[in-house]
């Protein structure tokens, strides 16, 4: 008798134990249903643009593969970012040789899934080119052109996610208003600064598209990579630039190093012209998280300020 109530007990031992293991398999087959979307983009500056669009869709995450401070012309991809890069849903990336080292894998991967480079939303004679360097990148510096490339970003968002399209296309209608306010308002500001005075020293040449939009001459001591080098005679050309015109101030950039604009000012020091350091300018990524610099329309208001306290 004790053996046959043993054999029962184990026998429903095992029934109790296959229950939770078939309800642990059925778990983790609606944890994977219910994973989240994730929207990967190389830039900090296309994050926000992604974030802009989605807002607080709880089903989708968006990462950037390059914070603050990151130059993208330069930029190493990893293991863990080639992992990231494969298990994303989406990947928008800016082109046109922006992710200069990444070029290669980005286009390989989309031959197979959605990756999108933003830079195919402008049409070539919005492009700015030098027949010896190629296309400039840094589209986002001319917010109308931006405008374009939230439209065709919030296009690919809305055919790959239906179910938030209608919100997806609120929220870009919205954003959009907004950086039309943004165009208006630094259009105002900047058109403060004298026309003899519009000039635009920094370290690579960033700002061509910013300087043809808002009526800036730009000079940049590097070109628009900043993978070319820099050498004395590019140092010599901006300071004598700088005394023949009587510049007021040069600007750094965050994600650009400042040895090479520091050898300027002292090659102006050393002909006996003073000129003062602007103050350091967002090019090629956005400033720390939760702060102003850390969106993309916070960082053209504070290089907008920054460039008219100092050239005003």
């Amino acid at each position: 008798m004790m053996a046959i109530l043993m054999r029962h007990l184990l026998l429903n031992k095992h029934k109790i134990f296959y229950f939770f293991f078939c309800l642990g398999l059925f778990s983790c087959s609606d944890d994977t249903d219910n994973q989240l979307f994730t929207i990967l983009t190389t830039t900090g500056i296309l994050g926000d643009a992604v974030q802009n669009i989605v807002q607080d869709d709880k089903d989708v995450v968006v990462v950037s593969l390059m914070g603050p401070g990151i130059d993208p012309h330069t930029y190493q991809t990893t293991q863990k970012d080639v992992q990231q890069l494969e298990h994303a849903d989406m990947i928008f990336y800016n082109g046109l040789d922006l992710e200069g080292k990444m070029n290669n894998l980005l286009k390989k991967m989309a031959q197979k899934r959605k990756v999108y480079a933003v830079g195919n939303a402008l049409h070539a004679t919005q492009l700015l080119c030098d027949g010896a360097i190629g296309i400039d990148p840094h589209i986002w510096f001319d917010i109308r052109l931006w405008k374009q490339v939230i439209s065709f970003i919030s296009q690919k968002l809305q055919a790959a996610r239906p179910e938030s399209a209608a919100r997806y296309q609120n929220n870009t209608v919205a954003y959009l208003e907004t950086l039309e306010q943004l165009h208006q308002s630094i259009t105002t500001q900047l058109q403060s600064i004298p026309k003899e005075q519009r000039v635009l020293i920094t370290a690579h040449d960033a700002f061509g598209y910013f300087g043809k939009a808002y009526d800036i001459e730009v000079v940049g001591l590097q070109g628009i990579s900043t993978v070319s080098e820099c050498g004395l005679k590019d140092i010599n050309r901006i300071v004598q630039l700088i005394i023949k015109r009587n510049i007021k101030a040069i600007f750094l950039e965050t994600s650009v190093s400042d040895k090479s604009m520091r050898a300027v000012l002292e090659g102006c020091a050393h002909y006996g012209h003073k000129v003062g350091v602007g103050g350091y300018l967002y090019s090629d990524a956005l400033g720390a998280p939760d702060t102003l610099e850390g969106t993309y329309c916070g960082m053209v208001r504070a290089n907008t300020t920054t460039i008219v306290n100092a050239l005003k």
